[in-house]
């Protein structure tokens, strides 16, 4: 056990060994207070803290160069309060296993020094650590399609959503204007609060955002990962800028840019529209032209298709997303999830975590696998893996 001064320098509270290599169950101390603590070079992150009858996931750091501890600004989303937990040190995040979760909620990643953190730190000049909830198997990655306005974008993804309805899912856009109408919230929109939206684009957890007229419009790291946990491929429809803001993101996704085969053929399909006054067409037009210049040589884009007959342009966007041909997909195979026993271990094996509870009753033991894992804060930690023992089928 190893003494930690606490944050007003008074006598020492004890806290389980420092955890390099290898696994920490954590430590209850006299207070009731269940805390976790892993080094990594000179600071020591301790995980852990009281919350009425149930112990939330506080963070504080301790810097042994400057001989003192440091409250970081927590990003991403925090873990829900557990009965306690366990950790174990990965390359540049910590896994925290919770104790009696839901199935869906035990496996977390305190981020510490992914890309994401820091680029945050960089940002706001503070130390930085990050949240992200740990997801079993991996999703197709989102697709990004812009183009001018009358390029037929929409009807293309009409047309794709038609198709393959069980395969494609939109996210849901966050706005602080109020709802109208029949306007439901959740369905055609998130309608958020100005200050609570402009503090959540502060955080990093919108992937692109837009005033328009006095109001903010924009794209969360959730509305996309909740698509993705539906089981869905998320398609964003959004203009040059927002694609540049998702590129500059964690986000990794295909982006794809809609062409019309000449600027006379665009403008005829504006005018056959019959919706907009001369002033209006001729606006769309200038914004067209700079958008397509934008969208060829910004590199924002990883395909450029051309639409010139609808149906030919339709079949190449198919074949990019690797939809070409008349087969029908699949359906979704069951979500795989793993229960934790009720009093379980942890120890580290390479890429391997290896929990088995402490009855030692071999069927609950359970091989966790993070070697490939994707993605992280300010969205979800996806590409875990795992395998029961007696899968293995040993004797």
């Amino acid at each position: 056990m190893k003494p930690f001064y606490d944050q007003q320098g008074g006598a020492p509270t004890l806290i389980h060994q420092d955890q390099q290599n290898g696994a920490s169950n954590g430590s209850e101390l006299k207070d009731g207070t269940f805390q976790t603590s892993t080094t990594i070079g000179n600071k020591t992150y301790v995980i852990g803290g009281a919350d009425s009858e149930t112990l939330s996931i506080d963070v504080r750091i301790f810097d042994k160069c400057l001989g003192e501890w440091v409250n970081p600004t927590v990003l991403g989303t925090k873990p829900l309060s557990c009965e306690g937990h366990s950790v174990v040190l990965l390359k540049d995040r910590i896994i925290v296993l919770k104790k009696n979760p839901k199935p869906d909620d035990h496996t977390w990643f305190l981020e510490v020094d992914t890309q994401y953190v820091r680029r945050q730190k960089k940002k706001l000049g503070t130390e930085v650590v990050a949240w992200s909830k740990g997801v079993i198997g991996n999703v197709e990655k989102p697709v990004v399609i812009s183009g001018p306005s009358g390029v037929g974008k929409g009807t293309l993804i009409s047309k794709l959503m038609k198709e393959f309805p069980s395969m494609f899912g939109f996210s849901v856009s966050h706005t602080t204007r109020a709802a109208r109408g029949m306007e439901k919230d959740g369905v055609h929109y998130h309608f958020s609060e100005k200050s609570i939206m402009e503090k959540e684009i502060k955080d990093g957890k919108f992937l692109e955002f837009a005033s328009v007229h006095g109001n903010l419009y924009g794209t969360s790291v959730e509305a996309v990962e909740m698509v993705s946990d539906a089981g869905k491929r998320c398609i964003l429809d959004i203009d040059v800028q927002g694609a540049r803001s998702v590129r500059a993101s964690s986000l990794e996704a295909i982006f794809i840019f809609i062409c019309p085969p000449t600027m006379e053929e665009l403008e005829r399909r504006l005018r056959k529209r019959g919706t907009e006054t001369e002033e209006q067409v001729l606006k769309r037009l200038r914004n067209a032209q700079a958008e397509i210049e934008q969208g060829k040589s910004s590199g924002i884009f990883d395909f450029i298709l051309y639409n010139d007959k609808l149906a030919e342009c339709y079949d190449s966007l198919k074949k990019l997303l690797g939809l070409d041909g008349y087969v029908t997909p699949p359906p979704n195979p069951a979500a795989r999830e793993f229960n934790l026993p009720m009093d379980y271990s942890v120890c580290k094996l390479d890429d391997r975590i290896i929990i088995y509870d402490n009855s030692l009753e071999l069927e609950n033991i359970i091989m966790l696998d993070v070697s490939s894992l994707e993605g992280g804060a300010p969205g979800r930690t996806r590409g875990l893996d795992f395998i029961r023992m007696e899968q293995l089928h040993i004797q």
